[in-house]
């Protein structure tokens, strides 16, 4: 079938509507319909870039390197970010004389704008840098951005971690510390005093630990932490009942002595941990509020990292569910320092709202890193995933260094986490470019629909924008 005009501008106007849409379009000058008429004529003459950059001149607009035409029209490299031929559904014959297709042609332009949104931000600023390479210095530029997956297969596995039982992986939370450290001027735990003494107040009769959480809560109203922590550290024993002092400290010391075991492998996995930080390629960030909810989180890593397509690459990940430290504010530190060297984040969210983890994936995406957001297969976690994947604008965010929009991508399925982060880490990510025929450009990680980058329409927004974001101290 004869490639028409209209055909031809029906894929242009999708990525420069500006210029071939509105009160006087582009294709209807003198220079937009030579260029239009020398497009018509690809299949029987392949377009080259003399022809293109001469049309480009006569448009007001600067020309192609022979290096960039190649680049984007006429080759697949091997060693590009991201595989090239599944931008499209079919990939077309690439002509190395010419640009001869219509497929190829919008191919090369669709390859440039998913570029520009992934790695410049706009695609004006992705012209001006790409337009003067040679093939070398483009192909350079992009190899930058992939990860070694050779290296990750290579390097073996780290030191092993102590092992601390799922069961009790909730033991080395703050709150525990809290209510298994020490009473003031005691040597018992504080949550053993608490609870004896509210035993005490109770009558010294059989009564049922529910209840005496609840006195000691009420007698440490000045103390927030202390409130949360004695629920927290009894949730295992909470529906027994104790009928004397020696039975109740007999359930807390059993606890206890776990706590002690829990949190010393707790501390010595955060030296591990610190002493691969250089290698660190996953921070997990959770959000735990029981002891279930630890138990879903040492399920949830086994069943990720010790997937199949993840061994291979002996990713390294840190568990914060498996380290402790000294003191919260350290605790802290560590965390902010794992997420900054790590090179992506998965977030375990779950179905209520967490200020310490919404802040870490707020940190990851403003440090340009890939953020995978898993919400649980629930109904509450379904609202969730949709309201962090379609609706809260700060899902998307800026990398603060090159300015680029970035967005996480957001799931609820643990087989979509794999593939995603075994699709990072081998180059593989797959991509959809949406517009909105008006100039609005929203590139869309495949698996996930989520946004990872966008385009504005918003002439005043963009120009604002790109003049003053990196001149602004």
């Amino acid at each position: 079938m004869a490639l028409t005009t209209e055909a031809l501008l029906g894929h242009l106007k999708d990525y420069f509507p500006l210029a071939l849409s509105g009160g006087t379009p582009y294709h209807e000058t003198r220079s937009g319909r030579a260029l239009i008429g020398r497009l018509l004529e690809m299949p029987k003459s392949p377009l080259s870039r003399t022809h293109l950059n001469q049309i480009l001149h006569l448009s007001h607009e600067a020309g192609l390197s022979q290096g960039a035409f190649r680049y984007y029209f006429l080759t697949e490299p091997a060693e590009h970010p991201y595989p090239i031929d599944r931008l499209t559904a079919h990939m077309p014959t690439l002509h190395a004389s010419g640009i001869a297709s219509v497929e190829q042609l919008f191919l090369g332009v669709r390859r440039f704008f998913v570029d520009a949104l992934l790695y410049f931000g706009n695609v004006r600023e992705a012209y001006r840098t790409l337009r003067n390479l040679t093939f070398d210095e483009i192909a350079t530029l992009f190899g930058r951005s992939r990860f070694d997956t050779r290296e990750f297969q290579t390097r073996g596995p780290v030191l092993p971690f102590e092992a601390i039982p799922a069961d009790d992986r909730y033991l080395i939370a703050e709150l525990a510390c809290k209510a298994y450290g020490p009473a003031a001027a005691a040597d018992v735990t504080l949550l053993e005093s608490e609870l004896t003494k509210a035993y005490v107040r109770n009558g010294s009769k059989r009564a049922a630990v529910r209840s005496l959480v609840k006195l000691a809560e009420e007698s440490n109203a000045g103390d927030l932490q202390a409130q949360l922590s004695f629920a927290f550290a009894a949730e295992e024993f909470m529906d027994a009942e104790v009928a004397s002092e020696a039975e109740l400290r007999e359930r807390v010391s059993g606890v206890a002595a776990r706590f002690q075991r829990a949190r010393a492998a707790a501390q010595a996995n955060t030296e591990k941990y610190l002493s691969l930080v250089n290698e660190l390629d996953i921070y997990v960030a959770t959000s735990m509020r029981n002891r279930g909810d630890f138990r879903d989180m040492a399920k949830n890593c086994k069943d990720i990292f010790g997937h199949e397509k993840l061994r291979p690459l002996h990713l390294r990940y840190f568990d914060p569910t498996n380290s402790a430290a000294d003191c919260h504010e350290d605790k802290g530190l560590i965390e902010c320092l794992m997420v900054k060297c790590a090179k992506a984040l998965v977030y375990f969210a779950g179905e209520k709202d967490s200020f310490g983890k919404d802040s870490e994936v707020a940190m990851a995406l403003s440090l340009g890193k890939p953020v995978v957001i898993y919400c649980p297969p629930t109904a509450e976690g379904e609202k969730r995933m949709r309201f962090f994947r379609d609706i809260h604008p700060l899902s998307r965010l800026i990398d603060v260094e090159k300015g680029i929009p970035v967005g996480a991508m957001i799931t609820n399925r643990t087989d979509h986490v794999v593939d995603l982060l075994h699709r990072i880490f081998a180059n593989e990510m797959e991509y959809d470019l949406d517009h909105d025929g008006q100039g609005y450009f929203r590139l869309r990680e495949r698996l996930t629909n989520s946004v990872v980058r966008l385009h504005t329409n918003s002439r005043l927004l963009r120009e604002s924008f790109w003049n003053y974001y990196h001149g602004v101290s």
